[in-house]
C-alpha cells in the first residue's frame, strides 16, 4: 500500500491523529533543532591526540630538579591534545595542551618547522599555542636551555622527538577533522582542589587588593565544550590552577598527575556515557570496544567452572608479537564511531604558581606538626617539610581524587554549558627581549616612573624548593641575604656584576643565569606573549607560572582595555590564562610577592618589574587586537638544537639469566587464583629496556579477558589508571631487568578470566632490536 493511501484510509481516525500530530511535532522539533545547530555553528572545529610518553626509562623527571628521579616505567601515558577554531574563510587558532612539565621554546621551533613544511603559512606562531599541563613525572632533556637540563645529563633526543612528533600528529589529527560545529563556555567553582603553598608572600599583597577575593587561589574553572554539527559533543578543554605535584619528587612512574588524571577519567565517562548509542555501529567495525566489561560480560553459573577454564591456559611467550601488538594498540579506541572522530578532553594548566594540589597543608615529616608558616622549615630544616594531599600518604590516590574533583566538575559544566561563544577568530603575537624591558609604572605620592627587568637570575630561596618539592642542604625560603659559601659557589660559575645586583634587589642572586653562556645559553631572555580570541573568550598565553594575584592583575588589566568602550565584545568577555606556553622562563609573582623571596619570588627571573612589563605588553597587544592593528614582530629567540649536548648513555645490551627467555614469568600469579575487585594483581616478567621502543601509541602491559573459550580480548593497558607498568634493574650497570605489572582491579571489571601480557623490546650486542612479549597465567575476577 502506498504513503497516500495508508493516510487516506487511517489518518483521520481519532488515534491515529494525536499520533500522526505527535510525530509531527516531532519532526518539527527535530528539524527545527538541527537548523538552529546549522544556523548558529559559525566556526570550523576539529580536535586531535596523540601519544607524547616519551622514555620510560633512565631519563630524569622534570619539574623537581631531582637527580634520584629517573623513569622507571609508566602509571599512565602521556598525550598532547589539540584544537583549531577557524572561521570558514578567515582566520583560524591552534592550541596543542601536552601532558608535560611545560612547553619547550626548542620544542615549539621544529613543530612550527614542520607545519610549515605541511600546511605553508596557515600555522604560525601567530596563531599556534602549546602549552604543558606541568606534571613533575614525565621524562625531561626537551627544554633548550642548560639551567632546566642539569639534571638530565643533558638534551635527551627522545624526549625531545617524542614531543614534536606527537603534537605534529594531534595537530594533523585536528586539522583533518575540521567541520562546521559549535563552541559553548561556562565556568564554575572547584573549591577543594587547590591551597596556597606560599600564603606569606601571598598576604604580603595590598589589603584592599586581597580583600576583593574570598580565596587566596583561584577557585574558578573555564571550560570550552566543542559540539560538531553532526555528531553533537566532540570535546571539551578547561582551565583551572593547580600543581601537577600530587605525584611527589621520588615517583619513577611517567604520569600526567591530577590533570592528566582528569583527562583520562573524562574521555572514559564519555565513552561509557555514549557506549549505547555507538556500540552497534562500533561492533560491526573490526575494533573491540575497550570497556568490554561493561559490554560483553561473562557470567558463569558455577565458580568451579572458571577456575577450570583458568587452569587450562598457562603462562608462555603467545602468539608472535606484532599480531598483539596490534591488538594492544586499539584498547583505548573503544566506544567510538568507526568514522566518528574522538572525543578530546584536555585539562589545561592557568596561573598556578602558587597552588598546591596538597590541600591537608604541609607538616613536618619528623614531629607530624604544622612547617614554620614563613618559611616552610621544620627546625629550620627544608628538607622536613612536605604538603599533604587528600589520599596522604598514598601519592596515587592523591593524583586520582584531585584528578576527580577536576574532572567532576568539569561534566557539571559540560553538560551545563549553554553560552555560545559568537564573533572573531583572532589573535595577537610577539616576542620580547625581557632581560631589558622599560617599564612604565606608577609612581607612590603620583606619576609614573620608568623601570627596567633585569638579566635572569635565580635566588637562593630557589634552592630550597616547595612544600610539593623541597630542596636539600641549608637553603630556606624567604631568604633575602643568602650565605657566604653558596655565594663562593656562585662566583665559580658567574660572579654578578653591581647592576645586576641592584636591579635583582632584594633577591640574592644564587645563579646568574641570564649572563651565563657557556657552552650556551643557560636561561631565556626572548620570549613571546599572544592573545588567542574565539568570540568572547581570549586566551593568554604566558611563558611561565603566574602566581594567584599576578595571574589576577593580568586578567583584569587585558579585560579593562577589551571593555572600555563599546565594541567587538560590549562588556562580555571571558579571560583566562594559559600558563607554561610557547617556552619556559619559570615564574611571575606580584612586586609585593617578590620581596617576600619565597621559592616563587626567587624563581621570578627578571626582576621585581617583571609582572609590570608582562601587564604593559599585553596591554599593548590586547589593544591591537581590539582595533584590529598589527604588532611588530621582535626579535626571533635562539635555535640551539645544533648545540645541544647528551651525557645520557645509550642502551648497550639487554640480556636474561641462562635458561629464560625475554618475556618469560618470574613470579607469576598464584595455581587456580581466584580475586575480587579491589585486590591488585601483580606478574614479573623477564624485561628489555623501554627506551628501545618507546611503544608510542601501543602499550607495555595489557589485561586481556577470556570471551568464549578461546578469544582473549585486550580490556586495559598502560594507558589506563588502574595499570602499572613499573620497569627496575637489579643494579644500575646490569643488563639484566624486570618488568612488574600491577592490576588493581577495578570496581567495574567483569567476572571472568583474564591474563596480564607484557610488550617489550630487547637490543642485542649487535644493536639490533626484537620485539617480545609474555602473558601470565590465567586467573579468575569473582
Amino acid at each position: 500500500m502506498e504513503l497516500f493511501s495508508f493516510l487516506n484510509l487511517h489518518l483521520w481516525r481519532p488515534a491515529a491523529m494525536i499520533w500522526f500530530a505527535q510525530l509531527l511535532l516531532l519532526l518539527l522539533l527535530v528539524q527545527e533543532n538541527r537548523t538552529v545547530v546549522g544556523a548558529t555553528s559559525n566556526y570550523l572545529i576539529g580536535l586531535g591526540s596523540y601519544d607524547i610518553t616519551g622514555p620510560a626509562a633512565d631519563v630524569n623527571m622534570m619539574g623537581y630538579a631531582n637527580m634520584d628521579q629517573t623513569a622507571s616505567g609508566v602509571h599512565f601515558r602521556l598525550r598532547a591534545r589539540a584544537f583549531i577554531v577557524a572561521e570558514p574563510q578567515g582566520n583560524r587558532i591552534l592550541f596543542v595542551n601536552l601532558d608535560a612539565c611545560m612547553a619547550s621554546q626548542l620544542v615549539t621551533i621544529k613543530v612550527l618547522e614542520r607545519l610549515k613544511t605541511r600546511y605553508g603559512d596557515l600555522y604560525t606562531d601567530k596563531n599556534v599555542a602549546i602549552s604543558g599541563i606541568h606534571t613533575h613525572a614525565g621524562p625531561g632533556g626537551y627544554l633548550q636551555y642548560v639551567v632546566y637540563i642539569v639534571t638530565s645529563l643533558g638534551f635527551v633526543r627522545q624526549s625531545f622527538d617524542a614531543l614534536v612528533d606527537g603534537i605534529e600528529q594531534s595537530i594533523i589529527q585536528a586539522h583533518e577533522n575540521l567541520r562546521p560545529g559549535s563552541i559553548f563556555v561556562n565556568t564554575g567553582e572547584l573549591l577543594d582542589a587547590g591551597v596556597n603553598r606560599s600564603p606569606s608572600a601571598y598576604l604580603n599583597n595590598p589589603t584592599a587588593e586581597r580583600n576583593k577575593y574570598k580565596y587566596d587561589v583561584d577557585k574558578e574553572m573555564t571550560l570550552l565544550k566543542f559540539v560538531d554539527d553532526e555528531w553533537g559533543p566532540v570535546g571539551s578543554f578547561n582551565w583551572f590552577a593547580t600543581h601537577g605535584t600530587s605525584m611527589s619528587r621520588t615517583n619513577g612512574l611517567i604520569s600526567g598527575d591530577n590533570k592528566g588524571a582528569a583527562a583520562r577519567f573524562m574521555e572514559d565517562w564519555f565513552d561509557q556515557t555514549n557506549a549505547g548509542s555507538t556500540f552497534s555501529k562500533a561492533s560491526e567495525s573490526s575494533e573491540v570496544p575497550r570497556r568490554v566489561s561493561n559490554i560483553i560480560p561473562i557470567v558463569h553459573e558455577k565458580h568451579h567452572e572458571l577456575l577450570e577454564l583458568a587452569a587450562s591456559f598457562k603462562s608462555s611467550p603467545g602468539r608472535p608479537a606484532t599480531k598483539f601488538m596490534s591488538m594492544a594498540r586499539r584498547v583505548r579506541s573503544a566506544l567510538r564511531l568507526a568514522d566518528r572522530p574522538r572525543f578530546v578532553s584536555a585539562f589545561c594548566q592557568t596561573n598556578c604558581g602558587d597552588v598546591s594540589p596538597n590541600v591537608l597543608g604541609a607538616f613536618c615529616t619528623d614531629t607530624g606538626l604544622p612547617c614554620d608558616f614563613n618559611h616552610s622549615t621544620c627546625s629550620g630544616k627544608n628538607e622536613l617539610c612536605y604538603g599533604r594531599g587528600p589520599g596522604y600518604p598514598d601519592e596515587f590516590e592523591s593524583t586520582r581524587i584531585i584528578g576527580e574533583r577536576q574532572f567532576k566538575k568539569a561534566v557539571d559544566l559540560f553538560n551545563k554549558a549553554s553560552e555560545q561563544l559568537a564573533g572573531k577568530v583572532d589573535y595577537r603575537h610577539t616576542y620580547l627581549d625581557f632581560s631589558k624591558l622599560e617599564v612604565t609604572i606608577p609612581k607612590q605620592g603620583g606619576g609614573t616612573e620608568e623601570v627596567k627587568t633585569c638579566p635572569a637570575a635565580m635566588g637562593f630561596a630557589f634552592a630550597a624548593g616547595t612544600t610539593d618539592g623541597p630542596g636539600a642542604f641549608d637553603f630556606k625560603q624567604g631568604d633575602s641575604q643568602g650565605n657566604a659559601f653558596w655565594k663562593l659557589v656562585r662566583d665559580l660559575l658567574k660572579t654578578p656584576d653591581k647592576e645586576q645586583v641592584d636591579c635583582q634587589q632584594p633577591k640574592p642572586i644564587l645563579l646568574d643565569t641570564g649572563e651565563m653562556k657557556e657552552p650556551y645559553d643557560w636561561a631565556p631572555s626572548i620570549l613571546p606573549i599572544q592573545i588567542l580570541r574565539i568570540g568572547q573568550l581570549v586566551i593568554l598565553t604566558v611563558p611561565g607560572e603566574f602566581t594567584t594575584m599576578s595571574g589576577r592583575r593580568l586578567r583584569d588589566a587585558v579585560k579593562a582595555v577589551l571593555t572600555a568602550s563599546t565594541g567587538q565584545f560590549n562588556g562580555n568577555v571571558h579571560v583566562v590564562i594559559a600558563g607554561l606556553s610557547n617556552t619556559y622562563s619559570q615564574y611571575i609573582t606580584t612586586f609585593e610577592e617578590y620581596e617576600i623571596q619565597r621559592y616563587e619570588g626567587a624563581s621570578t627571573l627578571f626582576g621585581p618589574h617583571t609582572l609590570s612589563a608582562y601587564i604593559q605588553e599585553f596591554k599593548k597587544l590586547a589593544t591591537a587586537l581590539k582595533s584590529g592593528q598589527p604588532v611588530q614582530q621582535g626579535p626571533q629567540p635562539p635555535d640551539l638544537l645544533d648545540k645541544q649536548i647528551s651525557l645520557l648513555a645509550p642502551v648497550v645490551l639487554d640480556a636474561t639469566p641462562i635458561g629464560k627467555k625475554f618475556g618469560d614469568v618470574c613470579k607469576d600469579v598464584p595455581k587456580n587464583s581466584t580475586f575480587k575487585r579491589g585486590d591488585t594483581v601483580t606478574v614479573v616478567f623477564w624485561s628489555a629496556c623501554p627506551r628501545n621502543d618507546l611503544m608510542t601509541e601501543g602499550t607495555f602491559a595489557l589485561v586481556e579477558l577470556l570471551q568464549g573459550k578461546d578469544t582473549w580480548i585486550p580490556v586495559y593497558d598502560d594507558d589506563d589508571f588502574c595499570l602499572r607498568f613499573i620497569w627496575s634493574r637489579p643494579s644500575k650497570f646490569s643488563a639484566r631487568s624486570q618488568a612488574t605489572l600491577e592490576w588493581r582491579i577495578p570496581e567495574t571489571a567483569a567476572a571472568g578470566v583474564y591474563r596480564i601480557r607484557h610488550f617489550g623490546a630487547a637490543k642485542s650486542l649487535l644493536g639490533s632490536i626484537k620485539h617480545f612479549t609474555g602473558s601470565s597465567s590465567a586467573f579468575v575476577v569473582a
